[in-house]
């Protein structure tokens, strides 16, 4: 199995760019060669911070995803990045989703961007692309802290139409953005909503205190995307809230596919573990959806 100095050593470059450009797949003991691992699903992919159209920017992903053997990426928000998005801004960073996913149906899943201080915007965009589209999640960012009432009427029309609902979490070294989430806030909504399932993205940049911050809460996954591959998190969440809710993400392409795969593979984690971090998890989770779709893989 490669090491972690080697893992990390060959991805640097590629995280510095934003992609994978250097190394090919997995060391596996039993070979002198690279090995792809099938089957890794990830839960958390942006079309910014790679060039082109829509559609260049999909097989430029796809591309470099294809060389770690990530079969589906989950893609929310547009080309460029808005903190607080009006209802057009919305329909027409979800119009570019749907694009992504038109370009590569059977690689691309994609999650509805929202912002809950435009309820009925938002829960039109839910039908518009959840309930009659293809898109199997919601995202939210960075408009409202998530633990406001405001969401409440998302996150019932997310269990209406059995959707995970992924939202950023972060604690800042300094202070957080306006309307930045904490996993406190997390937290907070999923104890409002123990039928809902929810996804917290980044837990929280400062895993420790995020990882503690959710625990209490089965029904909200630690999502181990975004921040540096610092030793640790993996193992620190399987410890905490257990495999079973862990799930792999990039956050490509601001972060690479490499820098973030190193987390779980430097981990020692078992086989099983590890398989239900990269991919198992996240089938389960949007499986009621997929179904509902006819698009089960």
């Amino acid at each position: 199995m490669m090491n972690r100095r080697d893992l990390l050593v060959g991805g640097t470059g590629a995280a510095a760019c934003g992609l994978l450009n250097s190394m090919t797949g997995r060391a596996d003991a039993s070979t002198n060669g690279p090995k792809l691992r099938e089957g890794v699903w990830d839960a958390h992919v942006h079309l910014s911070g790679v060039g082109g159209t829509v559609q260049q920017r999909v097989d430029q992903l796809l591309l470099h995803a294809g060389r770690f053997g990530i079969e589906r990426l989950v893609i929310s928000m547009g080309t460029s990045f808005v903190h607080d998005p009006s209802p057009e801004e919305l329909v027409r960073q979800n119009d570019e989703v749907l694009q992504a996913i038109q370009h590569a149906p059977q690689q691309v899943l994609g999650m509805v961007y929202l912002n809950p201080k435009h309820t009925a915007a938002s829960l039109s965009e839910i039908d518009r692309c959840v309930r009659e589209g293809p898109m199997v999640g919601i995202k939210l960012w960075i408009a409202m802290r998530c633990h406001r009432p405001e969401l409440d009427p998302i996150v019932r029309r997310a269990v209406e139409l059995q959707v995970p609902v992924l939202q950023h979490c972060y604690w800042r070294t300094q202070e957080n953005l306006p309307g930045e989430s904490t996993p406190a806030d997390m937290a907070t909504l999923a104890s409002r909503h123990p039928d809902a399932w929810f996804i917290c993205a980044h837990t929280g940049n400062d895993w420790e205190r995020g990882l503690r911050a959710i625990r209490s809460q089965p029904h909200v996954f630690a999502e181990i995307c975004g921040s540096d591959p610092t030793a640790g998190f993996v193992e620190m969440a399987v410890r905490e809230v257990g495999a079973q809710r862990v799930l792999y993400g990039s956050d490509a392409g601001g972060r690479s596919f490499a820098s973030q795969l190193a987390k779980v593979y430097s981990a020692g984690l078992s086989e099983q573990d590890e398989t239900m971090i990269l991919g198992s998890n996240l089938r389960r989770l949007l499986q009621p959806v997929l179904r509902t779709k006819g698009a089960l893989p």
